[in-house]
Formats: structure tokens, sequence, C-alpha cells
């Protein structure tokens, strides 16, 4: 028996250039299509004729930004709207949106219009899920590396017979950070939003005095719900970037507690939802 099933089309690649003048603007995007819906003949008997092909939903995506894409959540509701409205068979649909950001090269005091270098690894996220009574828009950063070198700390914690990690009043805190984002309602402007949250999270990232990764998470996800007031809910991951102290006593120089070697695994992870 068929219990659930979704299909659609992943990685589809759009780069869209605004062209004003003597200065453009770049939008590039990875974008999956997902449906939901009564297309279970299509498993169990092997009948398409309800069936879109996942080509057109790529074709789609080029098709409606031709119009132009603005916000990628905006994109998002025109698309969702458009299969809703074309599918009668078609239940659910998610659109995901992974924008590869870009920023102009300066030329001495001055933005070059039309050249470009790749800002990273850092993305940013957008989601839209509709069904035939309700729409959600979501965002999000993904791969958003900071590091904090003071006003740090890990210590207090439980041990036991296995623990060998010291307590330190003063670490470096480095992570690669996630967060996603649902607002309450789509009367939204999302860039402004985007922007405005990502302010809030990278402003208090910094100036937390952190007593653990644990710690400075809840208190950035605080911070955005209480700036920003149509974000319904915000998921942060926050992956510990371990920096450990070079023991330089074995060369006969003093510990500074300034040299540090960068470790990728294992790492600690660290995450956690806060709702309004």
């Amino acid at each position: 028996m068929l219990s659930h099933a979704a299909y659609g089309k992943s990685r589809i690649r759009l780069v869209g250039v605004a062209r004003h003048g003597d200065r453009h603007d770049v939008r590039d995007l990875t974008v999956a299509v997902r449906f939901e819906g009564e297309y279970d003949t299509s498993y169990t008997a092997g009948d398409n004729s309800d069936v879109l092909p996942t080509d057109t939903m790529k074709n789609t995506v080029y098709a409606l930004a031709s119009a132009g894409v603005d916000e990628p959540e905006s994109f998002g509701l025109t698309l969702a709207s458009h299969f809703l409205d074309r599918n009668p068979r078609l239940q659910c649909v998610r659109i995901d949106f992974t924008e590869h950001l870009w920023r102009h090269i300066a030329v001495g005091e001055r933005e070059h219009g039309t050249s470009f270098m790749r800002r990273g690894p850092e993305t940013r996220l957008a989601s839209v899920q509709s069904d035939r009574q309700h729409t959600v828009a979501g965002a999000g950063i993904a791969d958003l590396m900071i590091l904090k070198t003071a006003h740090s700390a890990f210590a207090g914690f439980r041990r036991d017979e296995y623990t060998s990690l010291p307590e330190t009043h003063d670490r470096l805190f480095a992570t690669s950070l996630t967060a996603t984002w649902r607002y309450l309602d789509t009367d939204v402007d999302f860039g402004a939003s985007w922007r405005a949250v990502r302010s809030l999270l990278l402003e208090t990232f910094a100036t937390h005095h952190s007593e653990s990764v644990q710690h400075t998470l809840y208190a950035m996800g605080e911070v955005v719900l209480a700036n920003v007031d149509h974000v319904q809910d915000i998921t942060l991951v926050m992956p510990n970037k371990h920096h450990l102290p070079v023991d330089l006593s074995r060369f006969a120089l003093e510990n500074r507690n300034e040299i540090f070697v960068a470790t990728e695994e294992p790492h600690g992870l660290i995450e956690a939802t806060l709702t309004r």
C-alpha cells in the first residue's frame, strides 16, 4: 500500500540579470519544486494522465522568471499560485530557493556596474509552501561563517570519568550559522526583512558575552523575535568549529592564547527553535 508520495524537480539553476543602463544586478538561484497530490495511480498503475512532467516544472521557472525576479519569496508565491491554478490533482506545492550572493567589484571609490565577485560560502534561503487553503513563506541564511575572539567561555559543565576538556573563560568561538524562519503571513517586505534578521543575528553574536554556544544561540533568536514582528519562529543551527590552542611551551615559547589550530571534525552541533 502506498502511504505517501511526492515528486518534483530539484537543482534548477537560474541566473537572472536585471539591466539598468550601465548598472546591472544579478540574481543567482537554485530552485526546487515539490508536488504532493492525487498522483497515486502514476505509481500503482503507470497512469501518467495527471502528471505534470518535472521538465515542465523547470521550464515554468524560466518562463515566469522572464517577467523579473524581485525577491525569491515573491517569486515562490508566483510559482505556487501558477502550479495550483493549472493542476487540479495538486494538493500542496513547495518551492525552495538557495540564492548564491554576488556583489559588485569595487574599482577605486566606486562599484563597477557590470562586474561582480561571489560572496560566500554564505547563501540566502527562501521557501514557499502552499495548499488550497494556506500559504506559508519562510527565509533563511546558510553557511554564514562567523568568529569572535573574546567574550566567549565554556565552564561549569558536567564532568565524568571520560571528561578531558578543560574549562575556559577565554576561547575562540567560530561557527557556520544556518538560520531559518517562518513569517506570520505573506504581506512582508521580504528583502528588508531578510536584511534586518541577518543584521540582528550578527550584531547579537558580536556583542553577546557567551557562556556557551547554546547561550549565544538563544540570545540571537530572542533578539530576532523581539524586533521583527512578522517572524513567527526561527531555527538556528550552529556547529561549534573548534579552534584549539597550540601548546607553544614545547618550543620554549610563551603561550599567550594567540596561536590556534582550526579543526573541522569532529565538531559540536547545537540547534534550537524559538517561537513567539
